[in-house]
């Protein structure tokens, strides 16, 4: 059974790490790496990051897709056979960097530090207002989300959080569905880690914008698809949105006359925010690999009809 790397977006020292591992794991495995795929037939796992649209019709005894990050929106927007499992990748420290780049969003907007990196830049003595009060609503309360949720609640800020459906017991305030108005009325600080899925592209919007708090400022860490770019300025400029820090874009890297670079209340960040560790993420592709071989359950399986 062979494996294919299709992440053409990669450098190679990226790559050539990632087949280290595969080959550290298992020194016979048949690996073949994009675009040098020679034989598509023995191909039955594939692991994909960015790859071209269509690619997966190629490989006709597919067997198994493995995203080789959390995400596998990429993959949900491709075709492949409906029979074929995709799984994604599930690391601690995915979370943890998550987690620490949303707490420092928070705590920036909270005390100001952008302010007063300008007020330093123009040697300005401003005292007013040093602490903004902050309740953070966090919108997709998964693994990441639910760490956000404990770990800003720990510092002592009021959470709730909000997703899809209802939760029978959670151990933060929740909302669901229909009720994301109620949601947003407690709120000051909106975490975007939603998945990406039919519903939720654009879920960030004029609408979404109008029915925040006058002042909210927003955190985007899930995807780029998630808001309406040209939305956001405009909300910005009439008060419903203080300012955005964004590490996420539709399109990456983010275009140098992109007008986000230029405005002084968004924060730009090069999709940093939770960076996958191959060194953690290689071994449970290839335990999924070989849980294929022996007929036995992957980990990490998404649901289809989810779409995460």
């Amino acid at each position: 059974m062979g494996l294919a790397i299709i992440a053409p977006n990669k450098s190679a020292e990226e790559i050539n790490a990632w087949t280290g591992v595969f080959k550290e794991i298992n020194p016979t495995l048949d690996l073949q790496v994009f675009p040098d795929i020679k034989d598509k037939e023995a191909v039955e796992v594939v692991v994909l990051w960015q790859h071209p649209k269509g690619i997966l019709h190629d490989f006709p005894n597919l067997r198994l897709v493995c995203s080789m990050g959390s995400g596998v929106d990429h993959i949900m927007a491709d075709y492949y056979p409906e029979n074929v499992p995709v799984t994604r990748i599930v690391d601690p420290r995915l979370t943890f960097s998550m987690t620490n780049y949303v707490v420092m969003g928070v705590l920036n907007f909270h005390r100001q530090i952008l302010r007063y990196i300008k007020d330093n830049q123009s040697k300005t003595w401003d005292m007013s207002q040093p602490e903004i009060p902050v309740s953070v609503g966090v919108m997709g309360v998964g693994e990441l989300g639910g760490d956000v949720l404990d770990k800003v609640a720990g510092l002592g800020f009021p959470v709730v959080g909000y997703g899809n459906s209802p939760k029978s017991s959670f151990r933060h305030p929740y909302y669901y569905g229909n009720q994301l108005q109620d949601f947003l009325n407690e709120v000051n600080l909106v975490v975007c880690l939603l998945p990406l899925t039919p519903k939720t592209v654009g879920f960030l919007n004029k609408d979404f914008f109008k029915k925040c708090q006058k002042g909210t400022y927003l955190i985007n860490v899930a995807r780029g698809k998630h808001l309406l770019e040209e939305d956001l300025i405009p909300a910005i400029n009439e008060g419903f949105i203080s300012g955005a820090l964004l590490d996420v874009f539709q399109k990456e890297p983010l275009p140098a006359a992109h007008p986000f670079w230029e405005h002084d209340k968004i924060t730009v960040t090069p999709h940093i925010a939770s960076i996958t560790n191959h060194k953690a993420a290689a071994p449970q592709i290839m335990e999924n690999y070989n849980n294929l071989m022996a007929g036995k359950p992957l980990i990490n399986q998404i649901s289809k009809t989810q779409g995460y």
